[in-house]
C-alpha cells in the first residue's frame, strides 16, 4: 500500500450535483463524457484515495445524493484466487525456521499460496513493509504468547526483511526469547514466549514432568510481564495449552480443573478457562503502573485453529487438504473453535469498556474467521521435527503460507487503532 492512498475517508461525505442542465444532446452528453472522465481520473489518482474500499449508504438531502461512506470489517470474508503467490519464498528469507519451511520438507503443491483474504464490501491491501517499517521507526514491537505468536511473529520478520535485514540481536538458552533490530528504522522486534500469560506451573512427579498443571489467575507469567513497560506495540495471544489437565487457583484456593474429573473439584470447561486467564491479563495491563512511562497499543489476537482430521495430533490425526474451504463449509454456531474466539473477543470488549487510563489502548486482531478456512496452510507431515517424529503439525503454519495475511490485517489494525481510530 502506498503512502499516497493511506488516508481514510471513513467519514468524508460525497455531494454530486443532481441538478441538470439545457441545451443539445450533443453538448450535453459531450460535457457528461468529460465530467466522467475527470472525475475517473481524480478517483484513481487523488492524494486521498481510499485506502479500503467501504460499504456505502445512500440518503438524499435537499436534491442531493448524500453519500455517507460506512467502515468495513476486515475480519468477516472469504477467500478468492489469487495468483501473485507469497511476497518472499523459503529462499528469499533466511530466518524461516525449519518446522515451518514446509517446502524444504517436501510439500509439493503451492495452490494453498494463490489465495487472498477478502472481506466483504471492501478490498484488503496486501502488506506493504515500507510504510510498516516507517510506521514503527523508533518504536518496539512484542510478539506475547505461545509458538503460534512465534509464528505469526516469524511471518512478519520474513515479510519485513525483503526491505531492510535485521540484526539478529539476542536469543536466550532456550530460544523462547528471541530480539531482532532494524538499525535503519531503529525498530525492535521481539517475541515473548508464554504457554498460559498468567503463571502456569507443571507438576513434577516423581522426577518426570507430568502434563499436569496449576494455573494461578492472580499472578502472571513474569518471562513477559517483566518487558512490558518498554513496549510499544504488544500482539498478545494465547489458548492452545488450555486443552490439558490444569488445576485453576484464586484467591488461594482451587476455582475449578479442566480435564481433571477429581472429586471435591469443580470441573471447569477450558473455554471458561481462557476466558478467565484472558480477563486476568487484561486487567494486570490496564492497572501496570509502569507500563505509564509510554503509551502502549495492546493488540489480542483471536484463536488461530488447529485442523486435526480422522483424529487428534497424538492419534493419527492429520491434514491433507490442498485448498480452502468456502464460507458454507464452517458451521459457525457449531464450532467450539469460534466459541473460543467469541470468549476472547467478549473479553477484550469488557477490557476497553473498564480501561484505568488513556495510555493502554486495546483492540483486536481477529484472524479466526478467515483461518477456519484454510485447513490447506499448515505443514502436516512436511515439518521434520526430530523430537516428534510421525506426526503431523495441523497447528501451525507453513512459511509462507495463509498466516501471512495476519500481517496484512495487523498493519492496517495498528495504523487505525494506533492513530486513535
Amino acid at each position: 500500500m502506498k503512502s499516497s492512498s493511506s488516508s481514510s475517508l471513513s467519514q468524508d461525505k460525497f455531494y454530486i450535483n443532481a441538478h441538470g442542465g439545457m441545451g443539445r444532446l450533443g453538448s450535453f452528453l459531450f460535457y457528461s463524457l468529460a465530467l466522467t472522465t475527470v472525475f475517473s481520473f481524480f478517483l484513481l489518482f487523488s492524494p486521498n484515495s481510499v485506502k479500503i474500499l467501504p460499504k456505502s449508504s445512500v440518503h438524499y438531502d435537499q436534491g442531493r445524493e448524500k453519500i455517507e461512506v460506512e467502515e468495513c470489517d476486515l475480519f468477516k470474508g472469504r477467500w478468492v484466487p489469487d495468483f501473485r503467490g507469497s511476497q518472499y519464498t523459503n529462499w528469499s528469507c533466511p530466518t524461516i525456521p525449519v518446522s515451518k519451511n514446509c517446502f524444504r520438507h517436501g510439500r509439493k503443491d503451492t495452490d494453498f499460496l494463490n489465495w487472498r483474504w477478502k472481506p466483504h464490501n471492501c478490498d484488503l491491501p496486501r502488506f506493504d513493509a515500507k510504510q510498516f517499517l516507517a510506521f514503527v521507526r523508533g518504536k518496539k514491537l512484542a510478539f506475547i504468547g505461545d509458538s503460534v505468536a512465534r509464528n505469526h511473529m516469524e511471518s512478519l520478520l520474513c515479510l519485513l526483511s525483503q526491505e531492510e535485514v535485521p540484526i539478529d540481536a539476542y536469543k536466550d538458552s532456550e530460544d523462547r526469547h528471541r530480539i531482532w533490530y532494524f538499525a535503519d528504522h531503529d525498530f525492535t522486534l521481539s517475541i515473548l514466549w508464554s504457554k498460559f500469560l498468567v503463571l502456569g506451573e507443571e507438576r513434577v512427579i516423581n522426577g518426570s514432568s507430568s502434563g499436569i498443571y496449576d494455573l494461578y489467575l492472580d499472578k502472571v507469567d513474569n518471562r513477559w510481564a517483566s518487558d512490558l513497560p518498554y513496549v510499544d506495540y504488544a500482539i498478545i495471544s494465547t489458548a492452545h495449552w488450555f486443552f490439558r489437565p490444569i488445576h485453576v487457583h484464586e484467591g488461594g484456593k482451587v476455582i475449578g480443573c479442566v480435564f481433571c474429573n477429581e472429586p471435591n473439584v469443580p470441573p471447569m470447561d477450558p473455554l471458561d478457562a481462557i476466558g478467565l486467564a484472558f480477563r486476568a491479563i487484561l486487567r494486570y495491563i490496564s492497572q501496570c503502573k509502569q507500563c505509564n512511562k509510554r503509551k502502549m497499543l495492546a493488540l489480542f489476537r483471536t484463536f488461530s485453529p488447529a485442523h486435526f482430521e480422522h483424529g487428534a495430533w497424538d492419534t493419527g490425526g492429520s491434514c491433507n487438504r490442498t485448498s480452502p474451504f468456502s464460507e458454507k463449509d464452517i458451521d459457525y454456531l457449531g464450532d467450539f473453535r469460534w466459541k473460543l474466539r467469541n470468549v476472547q473477543v467478549r473479553e477484550i470488549e469488557r477490557a476497553r469498556e473498564e480501561a484505568a487510563d488513556g495510555n493502554k489502548v486495546f483492540g483486536v486482531l481477529d484472524v479466526t474467521m478467515a483461518m477456519l478456512m484454510r485447513p490447506d496452510g499448515h505443514p502436516g507431515a512436511f515439518w521434520d521435527n526430530k523430537y516428534m517424529r510421525g506426526y503431523n503439525d495441523c497447528v501451525h503454519w507453513c512459511l509462507p503460507g495463509p498466516i501471512d495475511v495476519w500481517n496484512d490485517l495487523l498493519i492496517q489494525v495498528l495504523t487505525k487503532v494506533g492513530a486513535g481510530g
